[in-house]
């Protein structure tokens, strides 16, 4: 076969920003605007600017993994996953490390935005995302290095996206807020358990000690099953807490809250390829049906939070 032909300038910095990760980002967001629809507190400009940033946050995590892992020496030729430009030199370091600021300096520009609208609560979360997206990979104390990258994906692109979200258009947040953020804090989270367990023998031969490393691989397909577990219990669980607590008001629409079980025949076959196969092409399919089924759960999620109000 000839060979292929280079990449573009623009393909490369497309391949650097991993689109296939960037509906992880969009997800909470739509809980967190389904959540304020359904409690007649919908605000268009917060919304956006939440969405925008949460998609900034995500690039600037995904340049950044891509930069320092390099740089630490923890991606090597032989890696499954998808082809990274730092390794493969489609990208400079300093080209990688001048498009990181400008991300986050176009993240910081929405912050401040966002600032003006929701006050100091956003300025504290906004600081603690940024940092961390950079501290994912990079720092003395890298998460994803120590086994910590799971809990950060959860809190920040699970939690703190829906509540945040919620937050800048409502400017309070609610217990139901709290527990609607959870499924997608646990769908986001799977995603980043299928990327470690597809390189699980990669990282534990340069030292990486991601969460799948010190569990193994049957831990790490075992946390992914308990994730899409909890995922779907939320909403069953938000439907039994209401005909408990107000079995006179139950009625049909009340039922619109487990929409997201439309998506549970993909969960099923997901979570079957992740305890049958382990070659990369096939793992890379599931991570990307992961982010996929992500991103629908959040949209059925978030239109049954919508009108179940």
């Amino acid at each position: 076969m000839p060979p292929s032909p280079p990449l573009t300038r623009r393909q490369a910095w497309w391949l650097a920003i991993r689109p296939r990760t960037l509906p992880a980002a969009v997800g909470p967001v739509l809980v967190g605007v389904g959540l304020a629809i359904g409690d007649h507190l919908f605000s268009l400009l917060p919304a956006l600017a939440a969405l925008a940033g949460a998609l900034l946050l995500q690039i600037a995590s995904n340049l950044a993994n891509d930069y320092y892992d390099f740089v630490k020496g923890y991606d090597r030729p032989d890696r499954k996953g998808p082809t990274r430009v730092a390794l493969s030199g489609l990208i400079s370091l300093a080209e990688l490390r001048l498009g990181l600021a400008a991300v986050l300096l176009l993240t910081a520009a929405i912050g401040l935005y966002l600032i003006s609208v929701a006050g100091w609560p956003i300025l504290a979360v906004g600081v603690a995302a940024i940092i961390a997206s950079v501290a994912y990979s990079g720092g003395p104390f890298p998460l994803s290095v120590n086994g910590l990258g799971d809990l950060f994906v959860f809190l920040f692109f699970g939690l703190a996206a829906v509540v945040g979200s919620y937050y800048v258009q409502a400017l309070t947040v609610t217990p139901l807020v709290w527990v609607a953020a959870l499924p997608p804090g646990f769908l986001i989270t799977a995603i980043l358990v299928v990327n470690n367990l597809r390189d699980i023998e990669t990282d534990a031969a340069v030292g990486k000690r991601t969460l799948a490393v010190r569990l193994g691989a049957p831990g790490a397909r075992r946390e992914y099953t308990l994730l899409l577990a909890g995922a779907y219990a939320v909403p069953l669980a938000l439907l039994l807490a209401a005909l408990t607590l107000t079995p006179e008001a139950f009625s049909p629409a009340d039922l619109l809250v487990l929409l997201p079980w439309l998506t549970l025949p993909a969960a099923l076959r997901l979570r079957r390829i992740i305890y049958t196969a382990a070659d990369g092409p096939t793992m890379n399919q599931a991570l990307a049906g992961t982010a996929r089924l992500s991103l629908n759960f959040s949209v059925l999620f978030a239109i049954g939070l919508a009108l179940w109000g």
